[in-house]
């Protein structure tokens, strides 16, 4: 899917894999078996592609060790900084805070379960010389049965609410403008919601959007909590919320 503006200026005689400045963030929460190997992954591939960068991880109210080994990444590494929620808020709202709180131009995200490779990053950031927003595609799904078929239903229903077209709504792994982010209405999702709401505030912007395939691994560690019934009430409750503000 891509809209018919493409607005961003970008040189031909630069390397269009490599950034002058990235802020990489993702969310955790009760992620204490993955934190660690998601920070420092990110953090071996960033030299070889941007000049400044930045890692941020978004403790969402983390009820294990979360808190403290991030906070630990953080005193080993000033590259590295934290942002505690005191309660849970929900991925949307660990999401928005991320996103809202980076400091460069170019922002990436990706969940903190450890299912995708930051070292795809490239071909986000080569994108980006043309498009305001790249958002990655799952070429082959590792979940559980039970959990994709909840995902195409989920997928189905944003499709005929809202008429977004992409190949795959929720995948956790963005790269986004700051400039294209600032330009759009605050984002309000507090859960699963949130990527659609980001795809559909930036396509009735008319932003230019790209969708490139990434791989997906098996969770190792940890649990997912997108089947948990909160989550789906909170999902269903923001899908409302924005079909209902979009109508004004």
């Amino acid at each position: 899917m891509s809209t018919h503006r493409v607005p961003l200026r970008y040189a031909q005689d630069v390397d269009t894999s490599h950034a002058a400045e990235l802020s990489v963030f993702f969310p955790a929460y009760n992620e204490e078996a993955n934190v660690r190997t998601t920070a420092e992954g990110i953090l071996r591939v960033l030299p070889s592609v941007s000049g400044r960068h930045e890692v941020l991880i978004v403790d969402d109210g983390s009820l294990d060790g979360t808190a403290a080994i991030a906070d630990g990444l953080s005193e080993d590494n000033p590259l590295v900084r934290v942002i505690h929620h005191p309660t849970n808020r929900g991925y949307g709202g660990a999401i928005r805070t991320g996103l809202y709180n980076c400091r460069y131009e170019l922002i990436s995200f990706i969940d903190g379960d450890g299912q995708f490779d930051f070292a795809e990053i490239p071909s986000f950031l080569s994108s980006s010389q043309h498009y305001d927003l790249v958002i990655g595609y799952r070429v082959r799904r590792q979940d559980s049965l039970m959990r994709t078929l909840n995902a195409r239903a989920w997928g189905t229903l944003i499709r005929f609410v809202f008429g977004l077209h992409v190949r795959d709504i929720d995948c956790a792994f963005k790269l986004i403008h700051r400039s294209a982010l600032r330009s759009l209405p605050r984002l309000h999702s507090d859960g699963a919601m949130i990527s659609a709401e980001l795809l559909i505030r930036c396509r009735n912007a008319g932003l230019s959007i790209q969708e490139v395939p990434v791989h997906h691994f098996p969770r190792r560690a940890g649990e997912q909590t997108g089947a948990n019934l909160r989550v789906i009430v909170r999902a269903f409750r923001d899908l409302f919320s924005l079909w209902w503000a979009l109508r004004a």
